[in-house]
């Protein structure tokens, strides 16, 4: 159930009925807000509705008949900002998150967070554990690509993202990455994401392969009833029956989330066409149907990625898209970085030069098999 304080509620009158839950066997999560306090009491005690209601202090309790209690906007009324460092997901600013599939070499680190830096982009994003279909895939880097990514997130002034497979990476991975990434295959992982609700870092959390809204949402109720409040939802596409795309983005469950989930959500193109001439209209299409972020794969040199190039961006169309993008978010209301740098002007010469150059629907070498 959600209890919901009086707007004057004091600090006294809170922690009684804070008490009073735990005393029916519940636990109970705090959400301040900007005029009233609300409090989320889930658990596998009974809490007895008209009880509560009595207790000074209180205004309202409502039961919630989701099964994800703490991810509900019934919950949390008003929209999740996560912050790292000065960067705030959530907000009015859409949060553009882009670097590599795996860091491979060191200049190619250091090339692509330069070039997703100068276009706009606050967070770098990068894989060193790759899960890989194949056995005999590219596995990634380890902790050396975790220090390839670090140095080149704080030489640009960059959050770095990267993903966690496994229980036993979480400090390894968590003594680098500003944000936990769970892939697609471990969206379901309940004991990875217990022990990431007991981190104090954010957690990006894609949607599985065939997961439906619900179970997506209630694998975010497993780190936020973990105490870690800080989750971020990423739609990756699903698969179904049609094969030209790697997988099929769904778009739709953007809205579809914003109202269910007080959650902020982005969106991650690449993965969720697994072709390069995709990448850029989806991730338009995405921000004009309200998505807090983007998640796109760049690489310096695409065509020789050892993993995901054939969905990876060159630096100049993700310029490009950049550019695009800040036509389109003001139409609804949002913002996105403004360009340290002058604007470049994207001269039809020069757009048609950077096709010719790079080919907007071309391949890429790299298997298109790791499962974010």
């Amino acid at each position: 159930m959600v209890v919901v304080m009086e707007e004057r509620a004091t600090e006294a009158q809170i922690e009684q009925v804070v008490k009073r839950l735990v005393e029916m066997g519940m636990d109970v999560h705090r959400s301040t807000g900007v005029t009233r306090t609300v409090l989320g009491a889930v658990g596998q005690g009974h809490a007895d509705k008209g009880l509560i209601e009595m207790l000074d202090g209180v205004h309202e309790v409502v039961r919630i008949s989701e099964p994800y209690k703490l991810a509900s906007r019934t919950f949390k009324p008003e929209g999740t900002v996560v912050t790292v460092g000065d960067v705030r997901i959530g907000g009015d600013e859409v949060i553009v998150m882009a670097g590599p599939c795996s860091a491979e070499t060191e200049p190619q680190v250091r090339a692509t967070a330069a070039a997703v830096r100068r276009a706009g982009a606050k967070i770098l994003r990068g894989g060193a554990f790759k899960p890989r279909s194949s056995p005999y895939s590219f596995q990634g880097l380890g902790e050396d690509g975790l220090r390839m990514l670090r140095a080149a997130a704080n030489q640009h002034d960059l959050k770095l993202v990267s993903e966690v497979m496994d229980v036993t990476q979480i400090d390894v991975v968590g003594r680098h990455a500003d944000i936990f990434q769970v892939g697609a295959r471990n969206m379901q992982n309940y004991t990875l994401l217990r022990e990431l609700g007991l981190a104090r870092k954010p957690v990006l959390l894609k949607r599985g392969i065939s997961a439906t809204i619900e179970e997506w949402l209630l694998s975010a109720e497993y780190v936020l009833s973990g105490g870690n409040p800080d989750v971020i939802l990423c739609e990756r596409g699903i698969r179904t029956f049609e094969s030209y795309t790697r997988n099929t983005l769904d778009i739709s469950a953007i809205p579809v989330v914003k109202k269910l989930s007080h959650l902020p959500i982005i969106v991650d193109p690449s993965h969720g066409t697994g072709r390069r001439d995709k990448v850029v209209p989806m991730a338009r299409a995405a921000v004009a149907a309200g998505a807090d972020g983007l998640l796109v794969e760049v690489h310096s040199d695409a065509d020789r990625a050892l993993s995901d190039g054939a969905q990876s961006l060159y630096p100049d169309q993700f310029d490009r898209l950049m550019a695009e993008l800040r036509v389109i978010a003001p139409a609804i209301g949002r913002r996105i970085c403004v360009e340290t740098n002058a604007r470049r002007g994207w001269t039809a010469g020069r757009q048609a030069g950077a096709e010719n150059r790079h080919g907007w629907s071309g391949g890429g070498a790299g298997e298109p098999d790791s499962h974010e």
